[in-house]
């Protein structure tokens, strides 16, 4: 069986229980080497074999899962994050299903949530932002159309921009000219949850100034939104004392 198992955004205690689990059980780990935390690989056994899939193209990758699997062994294709997000999973899985692969998946953390994490933030503010949008500049990998930068920012929603770090001024310009104003809030976050993790936050028109006063060019999350100041939001309606739910009774005004 192979599984694609989310390391975590970093720290080493932040993969799931189930993701430690099978990685104690693996007899052949396939690592994102140049985005993992290599204190993960500590989970596995004495004689399980490890190979670092930086150095490596798909078909390789592939031919040692089938090799792994072929030979009745547990395989553990590890991934930082959450598979799902920015994980190029799905090539893999094709290839797996081509071959009659049988694999699972288990969730990790990804960075946005680690960088919420890391600042205490929550996306999704009554009255202020109810949605959080996850995206990325353009890059190698083409981004649609309809989903461009100024585009998600006509929404004035939270937003985590992935794999831009060394854009930064021309991720700002996109951001303005889709309506976000220059004294929006906004931070960065440097390898959230890694032991060396640094946090910025500043304003949309000061991103280009932050990151290049902290040298700042990689492996970071832009989070964009006025969530990130928490002020004048509203109070959830869960917790209103007006407000019933199947568990609990409004309280009555005295």
């Amino acid at each position: 069986m192979v599984y694609f198992v989310g390391a975590g955004t970093g720290a080493a205690d932040l993969i799931t229980v189930r993701g430690m689990h099978l990685l104690e059980q693996a007899d052949i780990i396939i690592y994102a080497g140049s985005l993992v935390n290599k204190e993960l690989l500590d989970y596995a056994g004495e004689n399980c074999e490890i190979y670092d899939s930086s150095k490596l193209i798909l078909e390789e990758v592939v031919k040692i899962i089938c090799r792994g699997t072929s030979e009745g062994k547990c395989v553990v294709r590890l991934h930082s994050g959450d598979p799902s997000i920015y994980g190029a999973v799905r090539e893999q899985m094709d290839e797996l299903d081509r071959l009659g692969i049988d694999y699972e998946s288990c969730p990790g953390v990804s960075a946005c949530f680690g960088a919420a994490a890391s600042l205490n933030l929550e996306y999704t503010l009554p009255g202020i932002s109810q949605s959080l949008i996850i995206t990325r500049m353009e890059g190698k990998t083409k981004v649609p159309e309809k989903e461009r930068i100024e585009s998600f920012a006509a929404h004035q929603t939270s937003m985590a921009v992935y794999l831009s770090a060394g854009m930064i001024e021309e991720l700002h310009n996109k951001l303005i000219s889709g309506g976000y104003d220059e004294n929006t809030p906004a931070a960065i976050v440097y390898k959230a949850t890694w032991p060396d993790e640094e946090t910025y936050v500043c304003t949309v028109g000061t991103l280009g100034k932050t990151a290049s006063q902290y040298g700042i060019t990689k492996t970071a999350l832009v989070l964009v939104g006025q969530v990130i100041a928490h002020h004048n939001y509203n109070r959830s309606r869960l917790y209103a004392p007006d407000f019933s739910t199947e568990f609990r009774k409004a309280k009555e005004e005295h």
